[in-house]
């Protein structure tokens, strides 16, 4: 990967299945967020999901994905992680990483 691709912005959605509400997913989700400098949400879905944005230069935001996919939260089970409307974006949309309620 070149440095400059590294470096790009890029905006992804997500939604991870499993045991991850009641889990403190959404708190892990954003300490991890901003401890890589990503921008976006984090929010817990009717259907027992958890789903958010991503943005931030593309070799982070992929770091997150796994994580996503992999870690998560301590005490949560992922089974699996979507990721869809991935872009490349100009600016950030957003200022920091929040919870939305």
């Amino acid at each position: 990967m070149s440095m400059a691709e590294g470096d790009t912005l890029i905006s992804v959605d997500y939604e991870i299945f499993g045991k991850v509400q009641g889990v403190f997913f959404r708190k892990y989700t954003q300490a991890e967020g901003k401890k890589l400098g990503l921008v976006g949400w984090v929010q817990n879905t009717d259907q027992g999901t958890v789903q958010g944005q991503l943005q931030g230069p593309t070799s982070k935001v992929r770091h997150m994905q796994e994580w996503l996919e992999t870690k998560g939260s301590p005490k949560s089970h992922i089974d699996r992680a979507s990721f869809h409307n991935e872009k490349v974006i100009v600016k950030l949309d957003y200022a920091d990483f929040q919870i939305v309620k």
